[in-house]
């Protein structure tokens, strides 16, 4: 028997290759379906099922593409909100026989989302019980799954989480818990940052779980604020007709210096090089998305049918934003640039740079405030509340700033903050994007601004 775990960086996504014999079961797979197969043949076993928890909002699911592959048979919860064109339903009780005693159960666990399942482990060999349980997100190690994807119903998936949650603790404290989720994600908040963990730990020591009052619970839960970020939506319905077209691979061609002028002019420019490169020196309207960034911003910021342009150091990281953004059903990547800047330059082409401060220049602005000028915060409503904000500054989260410039009168000068200094300078570059003239960023953030002990933050 066999469980080995695939982590999709970024998007802090958990799949799952479990094998008994000479047969395998994958669950929840990411788009780029290889090192599925890998893992199968390096155990000696070939792919037989796919099981997906519930459609998922934040990734295009590999389904569709690993069964074109394998032939495996691919399982989804009852109660979708769309037809699943590409996979049978798996109502409670269904089983899989891996062989070698490996034993997979279908437990419906709704909450999340009204498809959503979870996947009971079972070695028939040894005994009755749950060795492991697949969560999908209903059950995360720290936190439990958000449940605020049916406004209408709020209290009624809360509840049903709730009830969701009692079940999968039934398998007894001693089932390994292997969610679809950890730490990052943007699909819970508050998730512990370690990917192992029993229910019977999670009993004793989940903030939620100790929320035993089913009423409690769903007060709790639909008081709660998670983001949304507007491509969601297109994730939905790729995974509801299912995407079976394979993810691009390698880096994207490379493009000339007069190639990217023209590219410029219909594509949108992404710069995935580390924030402190685009702050340095970067092309005129180029989008600062750093390439580890990328899976939690370029939904934010990029529509589903935009062209885009990268500018990369080399093509390995080139090759890492083309993946991430496939993940995401972003296909769309023409080509990229591998700057230095400095080849850039040397073609006379205009570059510019963004100017940064730091926290005895803020403290000073914040101080005796200049009437033209704008603190921007850039971070989530959970950070503001929890860290605190810097006196006078303007609050409006980087994957929100597109849809609310009208908030930001063009004849003012930004420095634009968040915890550290990366999300701003995301948020720069939207700005000055944008046509905003003059826009900056707080090098070092709240966590600069907190270390110099002012009580007032």
């Amino acid at each position: 028997m066999f469980i080995e775990k695939v982590k999709s960086e970024g998007l802090a996504h958990l799949s799952y290759v479990v094998g008994g014999g000479a047969k395998a079961a994958v669950i929840d797979p990411r788009r780029d379906c290889e090192d599925y197969i890998r893992i199968a043949r390096d155990n000696g076993a070939t792919i037989t099922h796919i099981i997906e928890t519930h459609r998922n909002e934040d990734y295009v699911s590999g389904a569709p593409v690993l069964a074109g592959m394998t032939g495996a048979a691919v399982l989804h919860g009852p109660d979708a909100d769309a037809d699943i064109a590409y996979a049978e339903t798996a109502p409670e009780g269904t089983e899989v026989d891996l062989g070698g005693g490996l034993r997979l159960k279908v437990l419906e666990t709704p909450g999340h989302t009204h498809d959503s399942l979870s996947i009971a482990v079972y070695d028939d060999q040894f005994g009755e019980e749950a060795v492991g349980v697949f969560t999908g997100d209903a059950l995360f190690i720290g936190d439990v799954g958000r449940t605020d994807f049916y406004p209408d119903e709020k209290e009624r998936v809360a509840g049903q989480l709730f009830d969701s949650l009692q079940k999968i603790l039934g398998l007894g404290d001693q089932t390994i818990l292997y969610p679809a989720h950890g730490a990052g994600s943007v699909c819970g908040s508050g998730m512990a940052d370690r990917e192992f963990s029993t229910l019977g730990y999670e009993r004793l020591n989940n903030p939620m779980l100790k929320i035993t009052d089913r009423d409690a619970f769903i007060r709790a839960k639909v008081t709660e604020h998670h983001d949304y970020p507007p491509y969601f939506r297109h994730m939905e319905h790729l995974n509801s007709v299912g995407l079976d077209k394979r993810a691009p691979v390698g880096a994207p061609r490379v493009l000339t210096v007069d190639e990217l002028d023209a590219a410029g002019k219909r594509a949108v420019l992404l710069d995935v090089r580390p924030a402190a490169a685009w702050l340095g020196a970067h092309v005129p309207g180029s989008l600062a998305i750093a390439v580890g960034m990328v899976p939690a911003f370029a939904g934010w910021l990029l529509a589903p049918e935009d062209e885009i342009v990268l500018i990369a150091e080399d093509a390995a990281m080139a090759e890492a934003a083309t993946t991430h953004l496939a993940r995401i059903g972003y296909d769309r990547v023409v080509g990229f640039f591998p700057a230095g800047m400095t080849r850039y330059a040397t073609t006379a082409r205009p570059f510019e740079a963004a100017p940064v401060v730091d926290v005895v220049e803020v403290e000073a602005l914040v101080a005796d405030p200049p009437a033209d000028w704008t603190l921007l915060d850039v971070r989530s409503d959970d950070e503001a509340a929890s860290a605190g904000i810097v006196p006078g500054s303007k609050q409006i989260y980087v994957g929100e700033l597109p849809t609310r410039l009208d908030e930001l009168p063009r004849d003012r000068r930004y420095t634009v903050m968040c915890g550290s200094g990366a999300r701003a300078t995301v948020a720069a570059s939207v700005l000055a994007r944008a046509g905003y003239a003059d826009a900056g960023v707080f090098l070092g953030s709240m966590q600069a601004w907190l270390k110099r002990g002012d009580e007032t933050a």
